[in-house]
């Protein structure tokens, strides 16, 4: 474990290595909708969990052999990737319908903005790169990260063969 690495469980049973600032809060932004912009990964469970909400020839696509939700252009100029499209449900709002309309998201959505690896069979957490030259909700409240991983890291990731999150449509 490198320095400044620290476990910490995260549900019963379940621990991650955390490699960031424990001082580090975060809080999503109104109208900050950059992490909306890389295509989802959806894991198993959240792909049968996203049929029961919409339907999946609409909203979700493969690539290398793993389910994505969909992107698709965007009539707004901020906060759509460089090739203006963002997630498919991302609402003109700047809202999410699935969290907003269902209060549910995909696994990926509520590790943002965490990057998983797995070292040794251990879940390791850090910030994304990207996260701090790009969103807006770094530091910006009193909600701590690490006081808060459960809401980040939802205990799904225990169980999957590959839960690392460097993998973009």
């Amino acid at each position: 474990m490198s320095t400044g690495s620290r476990r910490v469980e995260v549900h019963p049973g379940r621990e991650a290595v955390v490699e960031f600032d424990p001082d580090l809060t975060f809080e999503c932004v109104d109208e900050c909708t950059w992490c909306c912009t890389h295509g989802v990964l959806l894991y198993e469970r959240d792909f049968y969990e996203l049929a029961e909400r919409a339907s999946l020839d609409d909203t979700t696509t493969q690539f290398r052999g793993e389910d994505f939700v969909k992107k698709e252009a965007k009539d707004r100029d901020e906060h759509v990737g460089e090739d203006g499209e963002a997630c498919v449900f991302l609402r003109d709002d700047g809202l999410c319908s699935l969290h907003a309309e269902h209060d549910w998201k995909p696994t990926r959505c509520s590790v943002y903005p965490l990057a998983v690896s797995v070292e040794d069979g251990d879940i390791h957490v850090d910030v994304r790169e990207s996260a701090w030259e790009h969103c807006e909700g770094m530091n910006v409240s009193e909600r701590k990260v690490v006081d808060n991983l459960d809401a980040f890291l939802p205990e799904v990731l225990w169980e999957l063969d590959d839960p690392s999150s460097d993998r973009e449509l």
